[in-house]
C-alpha cells in the first residue's frame, strides 16, 4: 500500500531540494494522526540535512488539503481533542514553519481549514488560479486549532482573518493573491511548474545559512511577547529615571536622566 505521505529528494542545479506529498487525493488528502506523525518524522530529517536548500510542500488530486479528517477528530472527547488532536498538528506545523530551508506550499487544489493552516506554516505559497482558499471551522462549529486564526491574522490582518474566519466561505485564488495570503498566482497546473522551478534556480543559488538566519529573525514576528513585555515595563518601573520622569510630569518640568 503506497504511503499516504510520500517523499523525494531532487537535485536542482548540483543542490537538493525535497518534496512532500500528501497522498490521500480520494479524502481531499485530509490529515489523520498517522499522516501527522510521517509528515513530523520528514521534517526531522529535513531539519539536519545541510545540503538541502528548499522544500515544496504539495497535495495529489483536485485538493492541496481539505485540513483534519473530519472522521478523525469528529467523534473524540473534548478532553482527547486538546490532549492529542490539537497539540499534535500545532507541533509538527511549527516544526515545519522552523525548517531553515524555505518552505514552498505549491496549491494545485483548494486549501481548506487544517489545509489553509498547513499552507500558512510555509515561507511562500503558489496556487493555481481555480484553487479555492478558506477557513469554514465555523460552518462546522469548530474553530482553527492548528494556530490558523493567528498565523492568518499575522499574514493578511485582523480585518481580514475577522472576513475568513467569521463568515467561513473561501476566497478565490486571485483575491487571495491580493491579501498577501498567497506570494505568487498561476493560471494552471503547467504555470505553476514552471513558477516554481524559478523559485527553486533562486533559492539553490542563494545562501543557505543567510536564509536561516532570516528566518529566524522572522520567526521572531510569530513569538508570544506579552511576558517579555511585562518585563521590560517592570524594569523600567524600577529604575530611577523612570522616578524621575514621574516627578518632573507632576512638576511641570523637564526630567534629568542619569541612566540609571
Amino acid at each position: 500500500m503506497e504511503s499516504e505521505v510520500l517523499y523525494s529528494r531532487n537535485e536542482r542545479n548540483g543542490s537538493a531540494w525535497a518534496e512532500i506529498t500528501l497522498n490521500r487525493p480520494d479524502k481531499g488528502n485530509a490529515l489523520t494522526l498517522p499522516m501527522l506523525d510521517l509528515l513530523e518524522s520528514l521534517v526531522a530529517g529535513m531539519e539536519s540535512d545541510g545540503a538541502l536548500r528548499a522544500v515544496v510542500i504539495r497535495g495529489r488530486g483536485r485538493f492541496f488539503c481539505t485540513g483534519g479528517d473530519i472522521e478523525a477528530w469528529g467523534g473524540l472527547p473534548p478532553r482527547e481533542m486538546g490532549r492529542a488532536w490539537i497539540p499534535r498538528g500545532i507541533d509538527v506545523f511549527g516544526r515545519l514553519a522552523g525548517l531553515p530551508q524555505t518552505v514552498i506550499a505549491a496549491l494545485s487544489g483548494h486549501a481548506l481549514g487544517g489545509g489553509l493552516e498547513l499552507a500558512l506554516a510555509a515561507d511562500l505559497r503558489l496556487a493555481v488560479r481555480r484553487a479555492k482558499i478558506g477557513a469554514p471551522e465555523v460552518t462546522l462549529g469548530m474553530i482553527s486549532g492548528w494556530m490558523g486564526v493567528r498565523r492568518l491574522a499575522e499574514t493578511i490582518g485582523v480585518a481580514r482573518a475577522r472576513h475568513m474566519t467569521l463568515l467561513g466561505t473561501p476566497i478565490t485564488a486571485q483575491q487571495a493573491l491580493d491579501w498577501g495570503l498567497i506570494t505568487a498566482l498561476a493560471e494552471d497546473g503547467a504555470d505553476l511548474e514552471r513558477q516554481l522551478g524559478g523559485w527553486l534556480d533562486t533559492l539553490c543559488a542563494n545562501a543557505p545559512a543567510a536564509i536561516a538566519l532570516t528566518k529566524g529573525i522572522l520567526a521572531t514576528m510569530h513569538a508570544d511577547l506579552r511576558h517579555h513585555h511585562a518585563s521590560a515595563a517592570a524594569q523600567a518601573a524600577g529604575t530611577e529615571d523612570c522616578r524621575e520622569g514621574v516627578r518632573a510630569f507632576a512638576e511641570k518640568r523637564k526630567p534629568i536622566y542619569r541612566n540609571r
